[in-house]
């Protein structure tokens, strides 16, 4: 699929839950072969793993943790040209559900990636828990075959998944919705400060999928035991994102 304008993505707002940032955004990527792997969990297992200045996000009485392998492509700052060695690598996150000042997002227990010099650019620039690992995909049959290994050892995932069913957006207030559809992330930094990153995509093309782990420790290297349950599953083709600079989120004062 091709690349969408990011005027034309600037044009697509109906879809969100809050007005896009008055600032401008700073960086845009494409997402290709995404699998969001789902598993519910109780909330006093996941509560302890999130920092305590975010509301966890709870559905069907839930908490959930996600497995999200894919791939980026044509990552590249606004009006500057793409840098070898980070504009086009596979990414691997462990993720939940939370909210802050009214929004909710997405909180990354981590992230894998197969460049050196993202992870380096994430982590100072986005205070997220990148990690660098050795990844490969490739295609056969219609199944998509991932494997990444972080380096250092420890946290593991192979995997093999494919669509399943028609293209679909997900109807506000299911639990499709609630899995996929966030326009913001949340990470913590020194001496507890709380950013929000905004991010802007048309809504997600979702499709039902089928998948296979034959190893998968990723969560489990975040300290995160996934049920043995099947996960749920959806699978998507394509999005263009913009990406905007880290702001700091207001925290209520504590009253002596």
């Amino acid at each position: 699929m091709s690349d969408i304008a990011p005027k034309a993505l600037l044009f697509q707002q109906e879809h969100r839950p809050w007005p896009l940032p008055d600032s401008p955004w700073i960086m845009r990527q494409e997402w290709h072969d995404l699998l969001f792997a789902h598993w519910p969990l109780p909330a006093e297992t996941v509560r302890p793993l999130v920092p305590p200045q975010l509301q966890l996000e709870l559905a069907e009485g839930q908490a959930w943790v996600g497995v999200v392998p894919f791939e980026i492509s044509n990552a590249r700052l606004r009006a500057l040209p793409a840098v070898p060695g980070t504009s086009g690598f596979l990414e691997l996150n462990v993720r939940t559900y939370v909210s802050a000042g009214g929004k909710p997002g997405v909180y990354f227990f981590s992230l894998d990636a197969g460049s050196a010099l993202a992870v380096l650019g994430a982590r100072a620039c986005y205070r997220l828990p990148y990690h660098e690992a050795v990844m490969a995909r490739s295609r056969q049959a219609g199944w998509t075959h991932y494997s990444s290994r972080r380096r250092g050892g420890g946290a593991e995932l192979r995997a093999r998944y494919r669509a399943s069913g028609d293209v679909f957006h997900a109807a506000p207030g299911s639990l499709d919705h609630f899995l996929t559809e966030r326009y913001c992330l949340f990470s913590a930094g020194r001496k507890g400060r709380l950013w929000r990153v905004d991010i802007h995509h048309p809504p997600w093309p979702l499709q039902a999928a089928e998948a296979e782990f034959p190893l998968n420790t990723i969560a489990a290297a975040s300290g995160i035991t996934l049920p043995s349950s099947p996960p749920l599953l959806h699978y998507a083709a394509f999005q263009s994102v913009l990406i905007w600079p880290p702001t700091p989120v207001q925290q209520p004062r504590r009253v002596r």
